[in-house]
Formats: C-alpha cells, sequence, structure tokens
C-alpha cells in the first residue's frame, strides 16, 4: 500500500523534488568544473586528475549496493530513508568545501584528493539513493511516479544550471576566470549551503508523510546479502533490460556533457561572442545554461503526455532518436558549410535552437529510464516477496556512475583522435581536427542512442501490467482475514 493514494499534492512534488537540487550541484561541479579546477587553476597533471576522478566514481559504484540495502534494512520510527536524509547533508557539506578549498589552496597529493573525491560522492549517494527510492513508497500510480521525476529532474537540473551560471558571472567571470583559485572556495562554500539545504529542507517536508516504522522487521544486514541483493536485482528481466538501455544512455550523457566545453569553445566559439544590447556578463557561453534551462523546462510538460500516450519504453526509444537528429544535424551542416558564419549572432542562436530541443528529448529519455525503475520494485516483490527500492536504485547508480567514468574517457579518446594541441587557439584550429572531433563524437553519439533506443523500448512492464499487478496485490490485501484479538 503505497502513502498517498490518488493525485498528489503539488506540494509534495514540490517538496520532494527540492531534495535533488543537491545531485545537480554535484554533477555539475564533478562534470564541468572540477577537472579545470585542479588541472589549470591547482597545477596538478589533467591525466592524473581524470584518473583519481574515474577511481572515485568507480569506488563509489561498489559502495552504492551497500548503501542501498542499508537504506532497505533500516528500521525507526523515522521509516527507513529519513535517518539518512537527516544525517547525511551536514558532512557532505563540509566535504564540498573542502573538495574546491583545499589546505592551504595548494593542490592536494593523488591519494588526498582521491580520499575527498571519495568522501564527497559515498556522502551524496547517501542523500540521492534513500531519496529516490522513496519514490515507490510514496505512490504506486504509474503516471505520479513520473510526475514525481520530473519534479526531480527540474529541480536538479535547475540546481547544476544555477551554479554553473553563478561559476561564469559572480564567483570566477572574466576570460580567465576559470583559470584561477581565487573564486572557487566561495563558489564551494555556496553550493555547500545549497546542498545541505535541499536535502534537509526535503527530508523535513516530506517527515509528516514517511516517518513511521515499516510494516516489515527488514533481517540484519551483511555485506555479503547487500551484494548478493544486487546480483539478484540484475537477474531480474525487467531490470537488466532497463540497464543494457541505460548504460547506453549514461554513457552518451557522461560523453556529452564532457565534451561540451571542447564543442562550445572550439566549434561554435561561444565564448568569444558578446552581445551589444546585452549586459557585459550575457555571452555566448553565459547564455548555454540558460538555454539547458529552457530546454528542461520543456521535458517538464513533454514528458507526462508522451507517458500518457506512448507509455515510458516508446517514450525512451522515440525521444533517444529524435534527440540523435536534432543533435547532430547542426554538425553536419557545419561539416558541408551550409552553416552561417561561427562566431556571429546567426550561428549561436540557431545552434542554441537546436540544442533546446536536442536536450529537452535527452532528458526525457534519462527520466522515462529512472521511472521504469520503480515498476522494477513491484515486479520483484511480486516475484519474491520482499521490497527492494534502495537496492534497485543503488544498482542503477552504480550502472549510471560506471557508465559516466566510461563517457569520460570515450571524450578523451575523441579529443585525443582529433589531435587538438593543449594551447590550441580556437581561431586557428585546422578544419581537419575539428572535422575529425565532430565525426568522432557523431559515430560515438549514434551508436549509443541507437543501443539506448533498441533496449528501452523493449522494456517488458507495460502501463497495464503494472496496473493490474497493484490491483492484484490490493485485492489480496482486501481478502486477507483480519488478526483476531489473542488477549
Amino acid at each position: 500500500m503505497s502513502l498517498v493514494e490518488g493525485k498528489l499534492p503539488l506540494k509534495l512534488k514540490l517538496i520532494h523534488g527540492f531534495g535533488a537540487v543537491a545531485f545537480g550541484v554535484k554533477d555539475t561541479g564533478f562534470a564541468f568544473f572540477l577537472l579545470i579546477y585542479y588541472s589549470q587553476a591547482l597545477g596538478m597533471d589533467a591525466g592524473l586528475v581524470g584518473l583519481i576522478l574515474l577511481s572515485a566514481l568507480l569506488i563509489d559504484a561498489v559502495v552504492d549496493p551497500i548503501l542501498g540495502n542499508l537504506s532497505d534494512r533500516t528500521y525507526s520510527r523515522w521509516g527507513r530513508r529519513l535517518p539518512w536524509l537527516y544525517a547525511a547533508p551536514i558532512p557532505l557539506a563540509f566535504a564540498w568545501i573542502m573538495l574546491w578549498s583545499p589546505p592551504g589552496s595548494d593542490a592536494p597529493s593523488a591519494m588526498g584528493l582521491l580520499g575527498i573525491a571519495v568522501t564527497v560522492r559515498v556522502l551524496l549517494s547517501a542523500c540521492e539513493v534513500p531519496s529516490v527510492s522513496l519514490v515507490p513508497e510514496i505512490t504506486e500510480d504509474y503516471t505520479e511516479r513520473t510526475t514525481l521525476f520530473r519534479y526531480r529532474y527540474l529541480s536538479g537540473w535547475i540546481g547544476g544550471l544555477f551554479m554553473m551560471l553563478l561559476a561564469y558571472t559572480v564567483f570566477m567571470p572574466g576570460e580567465n576566470g576559470l583559470l584561477t583559485v581565487d573564486g572557487y572556495a566561495a563558489w564551494g562554500t555556496f553550493g555547500a549551503c545549497l546542498i545541505a539545504v535541499s536535502v534537509l529542507g526535503s527530508a523535513y517536508g516530506q517527515h509528516k508523510l514517511v516517518a513511521h516504522l515499516p510494516a516489515k522487521k527488514p533481517p540484519p544486514f551483511s555485506i555479503k546479502d547487500a551484494f548478493a541483493e544486487i546480483v539478484e536485482a540484475f537477474r531480474e528481466k525487467a531490470f537488466l533490460i532497463f540497464a543494457a538501455g541505460g548504460l547506453a544512455a549514461y554513457i552518451s550523457q557522461g560523453m556529452t556533457f564532457s565534451i561540451s566545453n571542447y564543442l562550445n569553445v572550439f566549434v561554435w566559439q561561444l565564448d568569444r561572442l558578446t552581445f551589444d544590447w546585452a549586459p557585459s556578463w550575457l555571452t555566448g557561453m553565459t547564455m548555454y545554461p540558460l538555454i539547458l534551462f529552457v530546454s528542461v523546462l520543456g521535458m517538464f510538460f513533454l514528458v507526462g503526455p508522451m507517458h500518457e500516450n506512448l507509455g515510458k519504453p516508446k517514450s525512451a526509444a522515440v525521444s533517444a532518436i529524435v534527440a540523435l537528429v536534432i543533435g547532430l544535424l547542426p554538425y553536419g551542416l557545419f561539416l558541408i558549410g551550409a552553416w552561417p558564419e561561427i562566431g556571429t549572432v546567426a550561428s549561436a542562436f540557431l545552434y542554441f535552437g537546436f540544442t533546446i530541443f536536442a536536450n529537452m528529448f535527452g532528458v526525457v529519455v534519462m527520466v522515462s529510464a529512472s521511472s521504469m525503475i520503480a515498476e522494477i520494485v513491484e515486479a520483484f516483490e511480486d516475484r519474491t516477496g520482499r521490497r527492494a527500492e534502495g537496492s534497485f536504485y543503488s544498482g542503477n547508480w552504480l550502472v549510471q556512475k560506471c557508465a559516466t567514468g566510461l563517457g569520460i574517457f570515450i571524450t578523451g579518446q575523441i579529443v585525443a583522435f582529433s589531435q587538438l594541441a593543449n594551447d590550441a587557439d580556437p581561431a586557428t584550429v585546422p578544419q581537419s581536427v575539428l572535422s575529425s572531433m565532430i565525426i568522432a563524437f557523431a559515430v560515438a553519439t549514434a551508436v549509443l542512442a541507437l543501443t539506448a533506443a533498441f533496449w528501452l523500448g523493449r522494456f517488458p512492464i507495460t502501463r497495464e501490467e503494472h496496473e493490474a499487478r497493484i490491483a492484484a496485490g490490493l485485492n489480496q490485501k482486501q481478502d486477507a482475514p483480519a488478526p483476531t484479538d489473542q488477549n
């Protein structure tokens, strides 16, 4: 029985989604700024930093199943998830501050950076896994689950894009702002406060709804059981199909995020574009996060009707293909010479137009995939008699984090393949270098998008099957004999 029957109140959707702001802050920091901060501002070797960040991600992926299982087995008067959401965010905030202001403002040792990066990732997982695991508990409704994930993704993107905009305009502004250490400490402190407020605020806002003893006392925790449950999750046919499609989608997302600065600077030259009619802080580069926000806002209003009319699997498959076509079209036009002159307002705004729709459908893929996991929870319970939200969502994080690391790795190989010089001037990069980068990116994107569409489109749990399973479970509970008084 879910905590809320029928349509969810708007207040609950906003409060639950607000907790994902912390994830958005983390994603922006790790995906866009951490590598350039430690390599260019602090002087660490970029290759070493990349290896350290990948190692931290893989360690965290292994820890996630333990956190998910611990969350599933937590038994308290505040329920299974709230104790984690109250305990983890304050240590996470302090760890986030340390990441962006290491002692003495000097580059830490390799092991020091690895330690703080792992700490941040593990504590963030201790917030995110319990938070997202609340979705199947709050509602069993197929459509309302999509709604909760819409609000989660919107909040996460708003948090991340807000931090990106602040970085470009307030904390590290100017032509070389990202290359000096001055603004990173303040930026990290502001982000830490936002992380703590979002997680604690979301937990407190849901307290009355979810703070109660679980219906069944779970068995005690063991590491062996934690990983055994993850292995069992991967034996669930629906989860295996989801993982195949999700892996491709997450790799594509990691690659797209990590290569975006290369494409925006060297291909589209957004950092050189200014507008006579706009304030000085608004450039082609600072406009980019605003464009991404518009695309996510479009997703928010698009994904619900798509799920209602097409279902989640077909929505994911169609969106993956649409995002692929729209996203690669500007690069095809650029290569054949049918694009406006680079560096002009016409070029930038045409690129922004394509980006809005490509990213909008790309995020629909991610929302659809994440929402599918909630249906797997009931299928697993129907087969085994056990609830395991934390294990399935930590399994999702395991797939996502390994895939993100692989996506960043692929970006490195694409840049190396293109033979882009380390000190290259965007205005003088040979066309052959840009063409090699674009073609390699396009091939990788096409393979990943088609793979994601193929597998996610074959997700076996339909809306009708899910609703029939919920109805059968409800009838079974109603038909069960009432407990008798033994006194």
